[in-house]
């Protein structure tokens, strides 16, 4: 074999080597680039989970405020209603 086709051969085998090695990284950092997208979706979805459990105490909280305050009566809401429907 003459030496500029092993020049050629070895230059061809290195550079597959770098483009593999490339891909491969490439590759890894995607794959962490998307697995932090997840975590930061799970983190979004606890603290709106938070939320959502904080306003349904604060309505809690209102709800007997105002309960304490004015007399809800079943059958006066009911009549509303059927008034308004009419």
């Amino acid at each position: 074999m003459s030496r500029i086709a092993k020049a050629t051969l070895v230059s061809s085998l290195l550079a597959s080597a770098v483009i593999i090695w490339g891909v491969h990284f490439l590759q890894t950092s995607e794959r962490e680039t998307m697995y932090q997208g997840v975590l930061r979706d799970d983190e979004r979805r606890r603290e709106k989970m938070r939320q959502r459990e904080q306003d349904l105490q604060e309505s809690v909280r209102k709800r007997e405020l105002f309960e304490r305050v004015q007399t809800v009566s079943g059958a006066a809401s009911q009549a509303s209603d059927s008034r308004e429907g009419s």
